[in-house]
């Protein structure tokens, strides 16, 4: 193995989904295609570092989770203070309201996506 090429999401609502990684995250849509069997997938990319994607899954459903279940998709900031306070300002839900600090400086702060996926903010010290 050599590096990281996708994270899959389970999302109840595609178009809610994009949106929500590309305008709140930043990221940017890459594809979007229907598979043979009715699941929609669209992943997603940062601008120059298209090698790692997140992949968004459609046809939620919560007796798919049994599936495989993502605990969560770390995000690296510069300003993880200005970071948390621009998501509050947009309504997203917060598991951390504030910052905390692990491991020897290093800063995290948790919420979540448009269906439940636990993402994290990421500030090296």
């Amino acid at each position: 193995m050599r590096k990281l090429e996708h994270i899959g999401v389970m999302v109840k609502d595609m178009d809610e989904s994009i949106r929500f990684y590309t305008e709140v995250i930043g990221m940017k849509l890459d594809r979007r295609v229907a598979l043979d069997n009715g699941t929609e997938l669209s992943f997603l990319t940062f601008p120059g570092q298209e090698s790692v994607e997140v992949e968004l899954i459609g046809r939620f459903d919560d007796s798919l989770t049994a599936d495989g279940i993502v605990n969560h998709i770390a995000f690296t900031v510069d300003d993880i203070d200005a970071e948390v306070a621009r998501l509050k300002s947009l309504g997203v839900k917060m598991i951390d309201n504030e910052p905390r600090s692990i491991l020897n400086g290093i800063k995290i702060a948790f919420f979540y996506g448009p269906s439940g996926e636990k993402l994290e903010l990421f500030q090296h010290p």
